[in-house]
């Protein structure tokens, strides 16, 4: 707890770590940041054994430990507990405050996590962070001097923990955002704004450390007949479930993009030439065997011309690299289609 005695003290104690954090919110958008600067303040204040703050993962109903502080922070950093498992388990899930002077007498205390992490753990002050009628996380205080913590006390934790929820709240509607921004409505893949930037920074990274990196440039062979044939609506679908197999068949390091119409590129991080061949074959074979837009009963076969170049060998600079994928791609389009045009090679046989 502050070693501030005097009600007066403590009170500019407070007023100068809500400036503190106020002007974290609003000076940064890394949420990184703006948390540890709030639980720095909190362990300054109220000088727990140790803190943590555990997000919740509403995908797999879990809480993880995004920040953890103390001999046991490298012990929690793969921990996760069940919504509803443990102290903190019982905040998230009903969303309420949870002070417990001794964890010895409370069932819900679970023993599992000293046990990994060979703490001794003797009181917890748990509270949500909630936005919006949803618990976002939960922030807990580890062996707090209990006979000083007071209403007074509980209410200025409540003020920190609501000034974590709106950062994080924050954070994730800049997030949504930025993904509307650079992402294709129709097929889910980056679009073409995201393309120069995210290649201008391989060429970056794959000069400095002597790296390759290849480019396939992907068009769909007649696809306006698909149009003409059954209508905009499922040309889009159509671009949907090409985008989602493209997705599929790459690694989680590389990036798809939806480049116009039904244009794709695909930018394979650190692999050469003939690694990419693979790739461009694969997905060759897979356009050839799936069958598309089964669920509205049409089971299209939709073909695809494949234009491949790599850096440095064929170009070093983002837009020379994509003109020189392109140009093969129409080497393959002009004459054969379904097939592979290669940077320096040509059209494979």
């Amino acid at each position: 707890m502050s070693d501030v005695s005097s009600p007066g003290k403590r009170h500019i104690q407070e007023v100068n770590i809500f400036h503190d954090v106020a002007k974290a919110l609003t000076s940064s958008l890394n949420l990184d940041s703006i948390l540890q600067t709030i639980m720095d303040k909190m362990a300054e204040y109220f000088r727990p054994d140790t803190w943590s703050l555990l997000m919740a993962d509403e995908g797999k109903d879990e809480l993880y430990f995004a920040i953890a502080v103390g001999e046991a922070a490298d012990a929690l950093k793969n921990v996760r507990l069940k919504m509803g498992e443990g102290i903190a388990g019982w905040v998230a899930r009903h969303g309420e405050p949870l002070i417990v002077p001794d964890v010895s007498k409370d069932p819900r205390f679970a023993k599992r996590i000293d046990e990994l992490t060979r703490w001794k753990t003797r009181s917890i002050v748990c509270m949500p962070l909630k936005s919006r009628q949803r618990v976002l996380g939960v922030i807990q205080l580890i062996n707090v001097q209990m006979e000083e913590f007071n209403e007074a006390e509980v209410f200025f934790l409540q003020a920190l923990c609501d000034y974590a929820a709106i950062a994080i709240d924050n954070a994730r509607a800049v997030e949504r955002i930025q993904e509307l921004t650079i992402t294709d409505d129709c097929t889910g893949l980056y679009n073409a704004r995201h393309l120069y930037k995210t290649l201008e920074a391989e060429v970056y990274r794959s000069a400095r450390f002597g790296y390759e990196f290849t480019v396939l440039f992907i068009d769909l062979d007649y696809f306006k007949r698909v149009n003409d044939t059954h209508g905009h609506l499922a040309g889009s679908r159509l671009l949907a479930e090409v985008g989602y197999l493209i997705k599929a068949n790459l690694r989680l390091i590389d990036f798809a993009f939806r480049y116009g119409g039904d244009e794709f590129v695909i930018l394979l991080p650190q692999t050469n030439k003939d690694s990419a061949l693979i790739v461009a074959r694969r997905l060759l074979e897979v356009f050839r065997t799936t069958n598309f837009l089964k669920a509205e009963g049409l089971h299209l076969n939709v073909r695809s011309s494949i234009g491949v170049a790599t850096f440095p060998e064929d170009a070093r600079t983002a837009h020379e690299i994509i003109r020189q994928a392109d140009e093969m791609m129409y080497a393959v389009k002009n004459t054969t289609r379904d097939n592979i045009g290669v940077a320096q090679r040509g059209i494979l046989s």
